[in-house]
């Protein structure tokens, strides 16, 4: 259901065909940002993010981002406790250029039900486990030091909102959300 690796699959499909050492290091530095969401690991991810960093997600209520460094540290060290970084972003498009990366396609996410109650989900049981998706667009402005500036998202809202099974959670997720005791 989730790959995490296919979120990064593009990038690194055209880190092997881009000569440009500028293009090569906005798509590296974006790279390492993903894994590093992916793991999750605070500080590898936050270490990726310039210290002007003023993120904007753009939605039907307008621009509800974090702003400065510190706002983005506390936006991903909710999102890490959260245990929402079971993602995977499936690129249709990436354009890449001297000062950003533009990529496009649908995120599905796996989120805890009280997670998905906290961000205003409509998920009935918080003890369950829901699949979202939506379609995004995402542009990551890159500074001349290599890190990001911001990601600029547009979403669709909630393409699909649902209930999973156990079984059709894969396991790392499990492992992570829903360990078993020993």
């Amino acid at each position: 259901m989730i790959d995490p690796t296919r979120t990064w699959q593009m990038l690194e499909q055209r880190l092997e065909t881009t000569t440009n050492p500028r293009h090569r290091q906005v798509l590296g530095i974006v790279l390492e940002h993903m894994k590093a969401e992916a793991e999750p690991d605070l500080d590898r991810l936050t270490a990726t993010v310039s210290k002007d960093a003023a993120y904007h997600f753009w939605g039907a209520s307008g621009d509800n981002g974090p702003k400065g460094h510190d706002g983005v540290r506390e936006y991903y060290a909710a999102f890490v406790a959260s245990n929402a970084n079971h993602l995977e972003y499936r690129m249709d498009r990436l354009i890449v250029d001297d000062h950003a990366l533009v990529t496009e396609g649908d995120l599905h996410m796996l989120l805890p039900g009280a997670t998905a109650r906290q961000v205003g989900f409509p998920a009935d049981d918080a003890d369950a486990d829901y699949l979202y998706v939506s379609r995004q667009l995402i542009v990551w402005p890159v500074d001349e030091d290599g890190l990001i500036t911001a990601e600029d998202s547009y979403t669709s809202g909630p393409l699909e909102f649902r209930k999973l099974t156990r079984e059709e959670l894969p396991q790392a997720y499990l492992d992570q959300v829903r360990p078993q005791p020993a």
